[in-house]
């Protein structure tokens, strides 16, 4: 693979190869995500979601299933609260806390443009099984559409490109093991200061993903953004009275 150099006991990966791989990756992921959150609205194709859960609170869950990979979609209009809002809790960092607790580290590895940058998560001993000891090497795209779309879009980095980022480091237990394939968050304005949410994961932990996980995350996906929301409205300092 160009700009994969062999050493005596590690790669590493040309600065060029990174560049031009999450370049290509990251736009590839946000067009999925909008074609996911546009999927069964406004009389589209369904393109493969189906409904698992509708609440009267207006949550909506689907699930597309890609061979042995599950697909996850989060749909609902969080009213009082804008996309400009909800953007500055929709990422890799805080979305990882709200999958797990002990998250011990999260730390910026690269910036590859002003919008694009790489991000290692890991997660300690205290964990769940399905994160215990993991450490994830993603990253983060964010981009505004022209109709005023936000988008962010949160994927690993193949694990070979991870472990050449920083050769010289040595990984424990073969810590980079799970495989976030696609995950992001599709913002879109709506009237006042409301906002229609769509959040995607897919995610291929080592190619096992326990049934009992796949059952809860109906549930999981919405304390996340019911969370997330929560942080973006506390974020907001509050307007002086009159």
């Amino acid at each position: 693979m160009n700009g994969l150099v062999p050493s005596s006991s590690s790669w590493s990966v040309s600065e060029e190869s990174l560049r031009r791989y999450v370049r290509f990756a990251s736009e590839s992921c946000i067009q999925e995500l909008l074609s996911s959150s546009e999927a069964g609205r406004f009389g589209n194709s369904s393109n493969g979601w189906k409904m698992v859960r509708h609440d009267q609170n207006g949550v909506e869950i689907s699930k597309r299933n890609s061979g042995s990979l599950h697909a996850f979609r989060s749909r609902r209009i969080l009213s009082s609260v804008s996309p400009e809002q909800f953007i500055t809790v929709a990422n890799a960092i805080d979305a990882a806390k709200q999958w797990e607790d002990d998250l011990v580290e999260a730390t910026h590895i690269r910036d590859i443009d002003e919008n694009l940058s790489v991000i290692r998560l890991r997660f300690g001993e205290n964990s769940k099984p399905l994160f215990r000891n993991r450490e994830f090497i993603v990253y983060e795209r964010r981009e505004t559409m022209q109709d005023g779309t936000l988008v962010v879009a949160v994927a690993s980095l193949p694990k070979e490109m991870a472990e050449g980022l920083e050769p010289t480091k040595k990984k424990k237990n073969n810590s980079i093991r799970g495989f976030l394939v696609e995950s992001g968050w599709v913002l879109e304005k709506l009237e006042d200061t409301s906002c229609m949410i769509t959040y995607v994961v897919q995610l291929d932990p080592a190619g096992w993903l326990p049934k009992c996980f796949v059952n809860r995350l109906n549930t999981k996906l919405v304390m996340i953004i019911d969370n997330l929301r929560k942080l973006a409205q506390a974020s907001v300092p509050s307007l002086p009275p009159p």
